[in-house]
């Protein structure tokens, strides 16, 4: 059984990586957007998982950037994220592995400071200073 320091090093890691590959592919220009930090959070029994280290994540947040919608950036912090639908009507079904699962009733609910947004992620004009979080809940 790992612990759960075990699974934190790893969140911590694997949000390493995103930020380096985020790095390497924005080239350091200066005329490309910041890049965003994400930082993924496993369920607590993650630890007895065999599965990869970004699976099974519950929870995702990142920095909201004037100008960018949530789901531009859910996609630049996890371009394997999975969407059905585009723009106002896209619809997160999956991030960083986890897919909901319908049969669980489960989806992807999004919030912005810790409230519920209120339209969906194509249409969310975020602000610089916003936490923008995607949870796994249950309707």
């Amino acid at each position: 059984m790992t612990s759960g320091r075990s699974v934190r090093r790893t969140g911590s890691a694997i949000t390493a990586l995103l930020a380096a590959g985020l790095l390497v592919a924005c080239g350091g220009a200066s005329d490309q957007p910041e890049t965003v930090t994400a930082t993924i959070n496993a369920p607590a029994d993650a630890a007895s998982s065999s599965a990869s280290p970004s699976a099974g994540a519950e929870t995702l947040s990142y920095p909201g950037r004037t100008g960018a919608t949530a789901l531009e950036l859910l996609l630049e912090t996890d371009p394997s994220a999975e969407v059905t639908g585009e723009g106002e009507n896209a619809f997160v079904t999956a991030i960083g592995g986890r897919v909901a699962d319908e049969s669980k009733n489960e989806f992807w609910a999004l919030s912005v400071d810790g409230e519920n947004a209120q339209v969906g992620a194509g249409a969310l004009e975020t602000e610089d200073g916003q936490e923008i979080t995607w949870t796994i809940d249950t309707f």
